[in-house]
């Protein structure tokens, strides 16, 4: 059975997601537990990873049809790109 990769991003999304929390990415920059030019990359990485799962799940329901899963996982990709962006802009020095 093939494991579709909208079903992955949403998993290694929600993984960097955490992962960039726990660093101190919301913090001020003396909490920060990584360098802020490390945590914009893996932010960017993950902004990417989720858009491209929104894509294929888009892609996904018009080959094969509408269905529940694909639908959610669609949308959860989409909330994480979302949250990707709105976290690369507080990231980003003087921009917020």
């Amino acid at each position: 059975m093939k494991f579709p990769f909208y079903w992955l991003s949403v998993g290694i999304g929600l993984v960097i997601l955490m992962v960039l929390l726990q660093s101190g990415a919301l913090g001020a920059e003396a909490e920060m537990r990584l360098p802020l030019l490390t945590l914009l990359i893996v932010n960017e990485f993950g902004f990417f990873v989720t858009a491209i799962g929104m894509v294929f799940a888009g892609m996904a329901i018009k080959r094969e049809g509408v269905a529940l899963p694909k639908v959610l996982t669609g949308l959860a990709n989409g909330v994480l790109a979302i949250a990707f962006v709105l976290l690369g802009m507080r990231l980003w020095p003087g921009l917020v």
